[in-house]
């Protein structure tokens, strides 16, 4: 459902969250490491986010990827629209272009609903509600 950017931040973004609700920045060679995706696109990404206020980055040695104080409730509707835009919750399940109530695809019905579904469970869930299970080791970011 969301292209491989949009995978590979939700997962930079929660791992940041988690570092950051511990006090401490993330490099992107230890965020790749953690989340096992490539370096140069994830860093890509990453500055993406950063220049939309997702996330914040200082340069330099003691650098890194961090959320700041006002950024601890961002919700994963905010990630996914900033790498992938809205497409997902108002494109048609087949791609086609002409796909409304009027003129339906054969799944328009059935994937409007897990669209809406799907975007209401990426609005209420924050970074920071994800990053209590992956603390405490319940859920995982790689395989």
């Amino acid at each position: 459902m969301f292209s491989k950017a949009c995978e590979y931040g939700i997962r930079a973004t929660i791992y940041i969250a988690s570092r950051s609700r511990q006090g401490e920045r993330a490099g992107i060679k230890d965020i790749c490491k953690e989340i096992g995706a490539p370096e140069h696109f994830t860093a890509k990404i990453l500055q993406n986010l950063s220049r939309m206020k997702i996330i914040s980055s200082v340069k330099g040695p003691n650098g890194g990827f961090y959320l700041d104080e006002g950024a601890k409730n961002i919700k994963l509707i905010d990630v996914v629209r900033a790498i992938d835009g809205d497409k997902l919750f108002t494109g048609c399940g087949l791609g086609i272009k002409e796909c409304s109530e009027t003129k339906p695809c054969p799944i328009h019905n059935e994937f409007k609903a897990i669209r809406n579904s799907l975007q209401q469970m990426l609005e209420r869930t924050s970074l920071t509600d994800l990053t209590k299970d992956l603390e405490k080791g319940l859920v995982f970011l790689k395989r």
